[in-house]
């Protein structure tokens, strides 16, 4: 089975499909990985080919322009807001990024497209091959439940919403998502001469209307599966690298670890606000107050410090299946992969949200009993991230809760699970009984 992966966005975007691609090799497939070229070293350092795609959306969330926007994107409304203020650098982006997954898909002559939600088009480049394409959702906002809230959406108390409520605040996420996403797809498709995508075609369906595989890389153990979804729909655990073996902590980190108790691990990775010099202040003043070692990892710029007092220690960044397990308790933004990493190394968490899934992924922590509540980035002042971090460090039914949740975590094969799944979604459609 030769499988093209498609992805866009950040390291968290990109490590779940690179895991991925790794499985579906072992199994004795071929992958190859489609995403932007900044990360062509990882993927190529994990054996899988790169297929190269424009940087013009990672320079984006970068860029002045982009760190506003996500500034302003703590609320539906600010999405919104975003994406009308930065439709058009989006859109001829998106239209290049379409383009550069069809030459893949092209060079590759996959039997099966594997896509990120971001990716709009990879239903209409499946139809144009003739093979089935599967969504992965990072975050499941796309299929409907009544059991929960749209992750992208407030929960609304259920005297306002309830169920039907709950249910058609995924259908607006869908509508908008498509609304937004498909210009530049269409545009591609007039390129190649195809006809206009067909008006049933939404996230959950491909370019030819019928459902498509759901791909969810999450656990059941946090979030247990609607009883409402359909069976194509699937939560297959967390998909994540393989074990970085051959890292072990720079001298000058097991020196800090070695000189008192476990520190509390504190990174944003990319969200990269408006003053993250800031926001390395306040973290610090954090961990005073809180009276706790810290170990802050600088990312893609999430956190700007250089000089640190003797009780906390600055990383540029390191492997989180190696370096979680050596912490008292994590610090982040909230990110579904960052999120994931936390738990599976069985440690209390703390999320700082900033914007879209991030607010979702802090509730689910707090109400699994694994993290105090979400300290929102608009409200994150020292002494409430130092009651946060004393609360994830103190508490025992926090950490006892976390400490289990890992080691269930850790004894799932979320890959293996999805390579099986995409077996069978392949030879179905081989089958013609899609």
């Amino acid at each position: 089975m030769r499988v093209l992966l498609l992805t866009l966005g950040s390291r968290g975007d990109i490590e779940p499909f690179i895991a991925l691609g790794v499985a579906l090799r072992k199994a004795g497939h071929e992958a190859t990985l489609c995403a932007s070229r900044h990360f062509a070293t990882v993927i190529e350092g994990h054996g899988l080919p790169h297929a190269p795609m424009d940087d013009g959306f990672f320079e984006l969330l970068q860029s002045p322009a982009g760190r506003a926007g996500l500034a302003r994107s703590g609320s539906l409304v600010g999405m919104l807001s975003t994406a009308v203020r930065l439709m058009r650098q989006v859109g001829p982006m998106q239209l290049k990024i379409q383009r550069d997954c069809w030459a893949a898909a092209a060079a590759c002559r996959p039997d099966l497209i594997v896509h990120h939600l971001k990716i709009m088009g990879a239903p209409d480049i499946a139809q144009q091959l003739g093979v089935p394409a599967v969504l992965v959702p990072l975050v499941p906002v796309v299929e409907p439940t009544a059991a929960r809230p749209c992750p992208l959406l407030p929960p609304w108390p259920d005297r306002f919403a309830g169920a039907a409520g709950r249910r058609a605040g995924y259908r607006l996420v869908n509508m908008l998502a498509t609304r937004f996403g498909t210009g530049p797809v269409q545009r591609w498709r007039r390129e190649c001469g195809l006809p206009p995508r067909a008006p049933a075609a939404d996230l959950r369906h491909d370019a030819n209307g019928r459902p498509v595989l759901l791909l969810h890389a999450h656990s059941e153990a946090l979030l247990p599966r609607p009883d409402d979804w359909p069976a194509h729909a699937v939560a297959t655990g967390f998909w994540r690298l393989p074990p970085a073996t051959h890292w072990q902590p720079p001298l000058a980190l097991q020196a800090f670890l070695d000189a008192g108790p476990p520190p509390v691990y504190v990174g944003f990775g990319s969200m990269v606000g408006r003053d993250p010099v800031g926001l390395a202040r306040r973290v610090l003043e954090a961990l005073r107050l809180a009276g706790l070692r810290g170990v802050l990892a600088r990312g893609w710029g999430g956190l700007q410090a250089d000089a640190v007092p003797a009780h906390v220690h600055l990383i540029d960044e390191a492997p989180h299946d190696r370096l979680l397990p050596l912490m008292a308790a994590v610090v982040h933004h909230g990110g579904a992969g960052t999120t994931a990493g936390g738990l599976c190394a069985g440690r209390p968490t703390v999320i700082c949200p900033f914007f879209g899934d991030q607010p979702f992924w802090g509730r689910v922590v707090h109400q699994s009993g694994l993290g105090p509540a979400p300290v929102a980035q608009r409200d994150l002042t020292p002494a409430r991230l130092a009651a946060a971090m004393r609360e994830a460090v103190d508490a025992d039914a926090i950490r006892l809760a976390a400490a289990a949740l890992g080691q269930r975590l850790r004894a799932e094969d979320g890959v293996g699970h999805a390579v099986a799944q995409l077996e069978r979604w392949s030879a179905a459609g081989a089958a013609g009984i899609l």
